[in-house]
């Protein structure tokens, strides 16, 4: 199996406001910047707060080798409120594209990892996120897109 961190699909910045980042990263000649698709309903979904989770907002942006995410907590406790509190704006996460979601994780399972945040849908799509703050000082997530 290919190690589960080899391929960087996207940079997630957590931001207070989230039309304001879009607005000056638009100044910049970056976009387009789209809403994150939310996809099918999970089957499995491990989250610290559900309702945190449904009204975090994200806006996106697809560069040449990478894409960027933008996210603005609620301001429910959720682990990127409590980053953006304690920290200010600035990388959360780094997610990583696997061609096999449940392997994937298992692999980072097996490499000490603590998973945080889990969702699954039927196709076998999905993320997860694992707490890998205290050793790399930022976020690691795999994901499987949907077919």
């Amino acid at each position: 199996m290919q190690h589960p961190f080899s391929n960087l699909h996207h940079i997630c910045i957590v931001v207070h406001d989230l039309d304001r980042a879009v607005a000056y990263y638009e100044k910049l000649g970056m976009g387009p910047w789209f809403d994150y698709p939310k996809g099918t309903p999970y089957v499995e979904f491990e989250v610290p707060s559900r309702e945190a989770s449904d009204a975090m907002r994200y806006k996106c942006l697809d560069l040449a080798n990478v894409q960027i995410q933008l996210c603005q907590p609620p301001a429910l406790d959720s682990p990127q409120r409590r980053f953006l509190d304690a920290h200010g704006e600035g990388v959360y996460h780094l997610g990583f594209e696997v061609p096999d979601r449940d392997r994937a994780e298992a692999a980072a399972r097996d490499l000490g990892l603590a998973v945080t945040a889990r969702g699954k849908r039927g196709d076998g799509s999905g993320f997860a996120y694992f707490d890998t703050r205290a050793g790399a000082g930022v976020v690691l997530e795999i994901r499987k897109t949907q077919r």
